[in-house]
């Protein structure tokens, strides 16, 4: 046995026989015969058990035994007394003592006090680890955790939860928790004060907590019933979990994937880009411009779901697909018997998109009596349904795209003037390729990871001559010209390098640039595309060789070569 015993008593038999009997039984076991040996005992050493006379000589046993609570709270103490009174008996149990022996002592009464201390320590010092390992793990959750009783008065908080609710630990307990949470919505209280009400758990998430000292922050909350020891209902407890920063990196996350899908650093896709983060979380109606092939279906995506209606829907409609009849039955909804055909009522598009975007993809195309109805809508965010009469009212955010000059259509009388203003509060131009060559090489790396997943390809790289040929290209077809260039070279690729072969007969011509060492050439002619790249990129060294199709390595030995003062 591990257990240490100490006995304290100023008769020399009564230490001798005490100890003669425990140390038979496996204790370890000190004595002492007076207060003072007894005090630096127990200041000493961690004791399991202590045998203490009432008398010792010239001093009290119950004082020696409010020095022992002191300072080891925890040990287990056992009076020896020769003359028991219910004085002694009452106040030595007040202070603390687990029971009294009455002396002579016999040896199994010594044992069986032994026995029935030592047990009770092993019992007290478990539940005091419990205590701690539950206050270790209450106090070190990353989740707030507080616990009220039936009447909403606060019994614990741990550090999470005071730092979630902006409050100090200190001082909250015996207090309403209303009183002590002050400023909050008051969400929380609302389903504790359910959980109390039904006995039943209850569950929100992602609310917006509105405390003073932490604006902005969102929490998830679950409240329970807390049962006490004899399962019977005694309060709730409530987990508070912040979400807060979590919400914020799936939010940066999903701007960083549709930013990643816009590809390029030229200065016209970071304007776009710049455009794009100004406008998500606002609800003016955009107007994207630009040549077909350029980009403009991933732009609306990125408006849409890197904005406040990310949650709502995006609808899209192909304005030039359509004929008229179709297009507003589409658009706006038809009620049954509004046309032949119209055997049930329909929803529009429109009304799909309430609390979200709509996209009109090709809006030049539109017939003017769409051009009017669809001007009414804009401006008063309200429509009736083909064959109706009832007026529908939405919060819907317009995006429309065309490649045509709306400009131009408005000065030859084919576009109203007044719904082109209403369609272009603000405008992003999309680039065409040919003015951003630059970003060839990101698109064709980009291109290649994606063709080697859909085609299940190992592709790894393009060849400079074959860059080049793509570098020179006028792209009529603008990106999405170039990703159909190298899905064809995928098809017809089988190494590790797409090369001049696997491209076009128009874009392999291309590839012989005056700049190409594959090829004679003057060097004033080198010299002079050199410079002229260098002054398209301001001075950018690497843009210039993605212009020229050549290694960043190359461009910088040709600018010393011909010592080019860039």
């Amino acid at each position: 046995m591990n257990e240490k015993i100490l006995v304290v008593d100023d008769e020399e038999s009564i230490r001798y026989t005490f100890q003669i009997f425990l140390e038979d039984e496996g204790f370890h076991v000190t004595t002492a015969d007076s207060y003072d040996a007894a005090l630096t005992h127990v200041k000493a050493t961690d004791f399991d058990l202590i045998f203490l006379d009432i008398i010792l000589d010239g001093q009290s046993g119950i004082d020696l035994l409010r020095s022992i609570r002191k300072y080891r709270p925890g040990v287990q103490v056992v009076m020896i007394t020769g003359a028991p009174s219910v004085e002694t008996a009452s106040e030595a149990l007040r202070l603390g003592a687990l029971d009294y022996i009455v002396k002579p002592v016999r040896q199994d009464n010594l044992m069986r006090a032994t026995t029935m201390a030592i047990r009770h320590k092993q019992m007290v010092d478990e539940r005091e680890s419990c205590r701690r390992n539950m206050e270790a793990i209450f106090r070190s959750i990353k989740d707030g955790i507080v616990t009220v009783t039936e009447n909403m008065t606060v019994m614990e908080i741990n550090e999470a939860a005071a730092g979630i609710c902006g409050i100090s630990q200190r001082s909250v307990s015996d207090k309403p928790i209303a009183a002590v949470l002050g400023d909050c919505g008051g969400d929380c209280l609302k389903a504790l004060h359910q959980t109390l009400k039904t006995q039943k758990s209850a569950h929100l998430h992602h609310i917006e907590c509105r405390a003073r000292r932490r604006p902005g922050q969102v929490i998830s909350v679950c409240v329970s019933p807390l049962l006490n020891r004899q399962n019977k209902f005694a309060g709730g407890v409530m987990v508070l979990r912040d979400e807060t920063r979590l919400l914020n990196l799936e939010r940066n996350l999903k701007e960083r994937q549709f930013y990643d899908r816009l590809i390029g650093n030229s200065p016209g896709m970071q304007k776009v880009k710049s455009l794009i983060k100004d406008l998500a979380s606002v609800p003016t109606t955009v107007l994207l411009t630009g040549e077909s092939g350029t980009g403009k279906e991933l732009v609306v995506d990125s408006l849409h779901f890197q904005g406040d209606r990310s949650d709502k829907a995006l609808i899209k409609v192909n304005c030039s697909a359509l004929s008229d009849n179709l297009l507003e039955s589409e658009l706006f909804g038809h009620v049954r018997g509004a046309f032949t055909g119209a055997i049930k009522d329909h929803v529009g598009r429109f009304q799909k998109a309430d609390g979200g975007t709509i996209f009109l993809d090709e809006i030049g195309d539109i017939s003017p009596k769409m051009q009017l109805r669809l001007l009414r809508v804009i401006e008063n965010m309200e429509f009736q349904r083909v064959g109706g009469n009832t007026s529908i009212k939405v919060d819907v955010r317009i995006v429309a795209a065309t490649n045509q000059d709306l400009r131009l259509k408005v000065a030859r009388g084919q576009f109203r003037e007044d719904l082109y203003y209403r369609l272009r509060v603000m405008e992003v131009k999309l680039p065409p390729l040919r003015e951003r060559r630059e970003d060839i090489p990101l698109l064709v790396s980009h291109f290649i990871q994606k063709f080697n997943r859909k085609l299940t390809k190992q592709i790894k790289t393009i060849s400079e001559e074959a860059l080049r040929g793509l570098t020179c290209h006028d792209w009529p077809g603008n990106v999405r010209e170039l990703e159909n260039v190298i899905e064809r070279a995928f098809v017809l690729c089988h190494q590790s390098t797409i090369t001049l072969e696997h491209l076009s007969d128009e874009l392999t011509s291309k590839s012989r640039s005056p700049i190409s060492g594959a090829f004679p050439i003057q060097e004033d002619e080198e010299v002079s595309s050199i410079l002229s790249a260098l002054d398209k990129t301001a001075g950018n060294k690497s843009r210039a060789a993605r212009l020229l199709g050549l290694s960043r390595k190359t461009i910088y030995r040709k600018i010393e070569k011909y010592n080019l003062q860039v």
